[in-house]
Formats: C-alpha cells, structure tokens, sequence
C-alpha cells in the first residue's frame, strides 16, 4: 500500500526507537514547561492551564471511539494491499473527523462564555477567555485533518514518521516557549505561540502521506466502510472519563491550586508510564496483524510474551516510581510555596491506579485486535460511571485523594473483566497463567523494596537525585531480571527476540 518498502523488522525497530525517544522527550518536555509556569506565573496560573487543557479535551468525546476502530479497520486492507478498502476507510474518517473539528469551534465559543464562570481562582473573564481561545487552535487542526493520517500510519506500522513529527515539534515548543516566558510574555501569548507550533505537525504528516501512500481521498462511498463504527463508542468514553475526570472534578468541586499539584504527579508517573508503553507501540500493531491472518499460533506466543514484559516492566518502573516520587516532587517544586506539593498518601493512590492500568494493556490490544467492541460496551460504560461517581463523592472529603481512589477502583474493575474476558474468549487465555503473573508480581515489589532499603533517595537537587535514582532503579532491574530468568525463561527470551524483530524465532 505504502510506497515504502521496509521489511516488519525494521519498522519494529523504528516504531520501538522513535516511540521511546518521543515519550522521553515529551516527559522532559512535559516537566519543563511547567516548571517554568509555576515560577512565571504561580501556581493557580498552572492549574488554570491544566483544568483548559483538559475541558478542551472533552471534546474528544465526540471521537465516539471510532479513532480505535479506524486503525482496527485498517489493519486487513493494508495487510492485504487493499487499496479501495483502505481509501475507502480513510475517506469516510476524514469526513466523520471533519464534522468533529466544526463542532469543535461551537464548543470553544461556547467554553470561551461559560469557563470563567465556574473555575475557582482570581482571574477575569478575559484573562480567563483569551488562554482557552489561544490553546484550542492546535485541536482544531488535529480533528480537521491531522488524526486520520495518523491513524492510517500507525495500522501500516510506520509510527516512526508520526513519532519523528512530534518529537521536532515538542522541542521547538519547548524553545520558543522558555524564551518567551523569560522575556516576561503573557501565559496567553506562551499557549497561542504552543498552538502555532503545533499547526506544523498536521500538515507534515499530510505531505509524507500524499507522498507515500497512493489513497483516494474522494472515492465514492458504497454503504459503510468502517465496521462497527459506533460499537467503539463505550470504550472510548471510558477512556476519556478515565484520564479527564480527576482535573474537570477538581475544577469543579475544588481548587485550581488542587489541579496544579494534581498535574504536578500527573506528569511524573503518567510520563514515566508512557516511556515504557511506548515499547508496546510496534507490538500492537503485530497481534492485529496476527488476528487479521488467523495466525492464532503465533498470536498465543506473542501475546504470552507481551503479557509477561508488561507485568515485569510495570513492576520495575512503579516500584521506583514509588520510591523515588516524593524526593523529585520536593525538588521540582523547590521555590514554590503557594501550594502544599508533597502528598504522600495521594502519591502512592495514583501510581497504584496507574500501574494497574498498565497491567491491562496486553489484554486490551487483544480486545482491541479481534474487535471486540460490542462485546466490551458494558463494561467500558460501567467503569466510567464508577469514576465519576466515586470521584464526585470522594473529593469533598478527600480532595485529592478522593479523585485519586475513583481512577484506581474503576481501573481495578476493568483490568479484572479484560482478564476474564480473554480467558474466556479470543485465545482464551487461562485464569492460572494471569494468577501466577500476579503472585510474581507481588514477589517482586517486596524484593525489590528489600533489596533498595540501603539506598537513600534523600537529595538536594536533580543532580544527586539522578545518583540515587539510578543506584535504585539498577538493583530494582537486577531483581526483575533474575527472578524472571528462574520463572518465566521461556518468555523473557522469546520478548527479547520479539523486540529485535526476529518474530519467526521468538513465536516457534
């Protein structure tokens, strides 16, 4: 389909590199900017900017999930060569994307009104409107033609050229953006500068597409190309209420301070999260690939070897995580004395909610890969809904703490019907394989803490914090390691090959 001829082990290699060096960059990035927020600005102005970031991103709901089932979709044209197919479900996203990006404007007109009206803090109405108008160019773009190119090269396993895109742009951003805020600029001006920015990487994308891929953007639609268009509708708002609710709850029922400190550890654990899903990024595309052939064989062994790096990379990076938080936050925060920033309890909520999130994700890429959209509605509609409830509940008593315990009980709840799920259906994975995986798990969290009590994390500044955090995560590493080399050989060997690309040897 595409005019590119990489073989499948060089795009693994390509989507694996370029995807860890974007999350690295987006995580430094990411820490960064609003650093130099909170020393610019305060820490309200922080929160301000999150609590938009994150009502903009409401609108994501309208998405209605068919992003996910896009790229499910695409998976057997492309694979096939397909071309028609292919143009055909490119050409009907792009139409549906389009209809997203005008409601869009609606929407920002309309937050532009009522924003100011219900955000706690000491801001006008102006000051307040000009910074959602300013932050909200860049999404228009990405709903108007941005999302389906990238859809379409994330199915045919050429992430590498969305991931490149990104990574030139996030730094770019983060240039202009340092050097404007220390010229004394407007945090108005700092977004809208963002945004501008950020318009570039759409439109590259459109050309390496044009370029590259030979698609029919206009071709005449014969009924609905895209299968299941609406059943990925629950799932998607699941997600969305998932990574939105906790900043729009705060928002709403709390302080902007509270989202400041809220972001603060979003940042950290959600950043360092991504690092390592993004090891995940060239596997995915894989098992859709596997499911499209009914190679279910070698999907079992792929997914067995995905299942166990998941668990083991979970718990190497959360258990570090857990023990070094705290010390980083102290350091980052250093200065800024407008907020309490040292939440201990509230820490360890969140990393626990998000390490189990990432324990799902081997389970989800198989519902995601089979298609399984239909079957998963309920669920997914539950576990918004015992988010949202628990969250709204929670905060008055709790604060953060409160929105922290409805992410992690909602998590929980869907980690649980995924792994039950597959074990009953797609390959039908037994419920043993998942409690041995666990009970290692929890194995190697208490060696871990055993084995790092000798390490102070106690630091001055980032430069003996990098000392601890490297002496804890090596002996953390080492502890991985060599109880996964006594239980699950097979399957650290086989990962190990897998990620080199040598998928024949790995999946025998």
């Amino acid at each position: 389909m595409s005019t590119r001829t990489r073989t499948r082990k060089q795009k693994l290699a390509l989507n694996t590199a370029t995807s860890l060096f974007y999350e690295l960059t987006t995580v430094v990035c990411g820490l960064i900017l609003p650093r130099l927020v909170m020393e610019a600005y305060g820490s309200e102005v922080n929160g301000l900017v999150h609590s938009i970031a994150q009502f903009l991103h409401v609108v994501a709901f309208l998405d209605m999930g068919v992003g996910s089932v896009v790229q499910s979709a695409l998976y057997k044209p492309l694979a096939e060569g397909d071309l028609a197919a292919t143009s055909g479900i490119v050409a009907s996203a792009q139409r549906f994307f389009r209809r997203i990006a005008g409601i869009l404007l609606v929407y920002v007109v309309f937050l532009i009104g009522v924003y100011p009206c219900f955000a706690h803090g000491d801001f006008d109405w102006g000051y307040s409107a000009l910074l959602v108008a300013a932050m909200s160019i860049s999404s228009f773009a990405q709903y108007y033609f941005g999302i389906v190119d990238r859809l379409l090269l994330l199915a045919n396993q050429e992430g590498y050229v969305q991931y490149t895109a990104q990574i030139a742009t996030i730094i770019l951003n983060t240039a202009a953006c340092a050097v404007i805020i220390k010229l004394g600029a407007s945090i108005q001006m700092v977004k809208l500068v963002t945004s501008l920015i950020f318009l570039v990487r759409p439109f590259a994308l459109r050309l390496y597409v044009n370029r590259h891929y030979r698609i029919d953007r206009h071709i005449r639609l014969v009924g609905e190309p895209i299968k299941q268009k609406r059943n990925g509708i629950a799932q998607h708002v699941s997600y969305v209420v998932l990574t939105g609710t906790d900043n729009i709850v705060l928002t709403l029922f709390s302080t902007l301070s509270n989202v400041s400190i809220y972001s603060v550890y979003h940042l950290v654990i959600y950043g360092i999260k991504l690092l390592f899903l993004s090891m995940t990024n060239g596997i995915k595309a894989i098992i859709g690939e596997l499911w499209a052939r009914q190679d279910l064989q070698r999907l079992d062994s792929v997914f067995g070897m995905t299942e166990f790096a998941m668990h083991a990379a979970t718990v190497w990076v959360f258990t570090c995580t857990w023990k070094l938080i705290l010390p980083f936050v102290g350091i980052y925060t250093a200065g800024v004395t407008d907020a309490e920033y040292i939440q201990p309890l509230f820490a360890a909520v969140l990393l626990l909610a998000h390490a189990i999130h990432c324990l799902r994700i081997p389970y989800n890429m198989l519902i995601l890969a089979t298609g399984a959209y239909r079957e998963s509605q309920n669920m997914h509609i539950a576990t918004a809904v015992i988010n949202i409830v628990i969250s709204v509940a929670a905060v008055s008593f709790f604060g953060l703490i409160g929105v922290a315990v409805g992410t992690l009980v909602a998590l929980l709840y869907q980690t649980t019907w995924m792994v039950v799920f597959d074990s009953r259906n797609n390959i039908r994975w037994p419920l043993a394989k998942v409690g041995r995986q666990v009970a290692f798990d929890l194995c190697a969290v208490a060696a871990i803490l055993l084995a790092t009590a000798f390490v102070g994390t106690d630091a001055e500044n980032f430069l003996k914090f990098a000392v601890s955090a490297a002496e804890v995560a090596a002996v953390a590493a080492l502890v991985v390691a060599g109880l996964s080399f006594l239980f699950y050989r097979k399957q650290l060997g086989g990962f190990l090959l897998l990620v080199k690309g040598r998928r024949r040897k790995a999946a025998a």
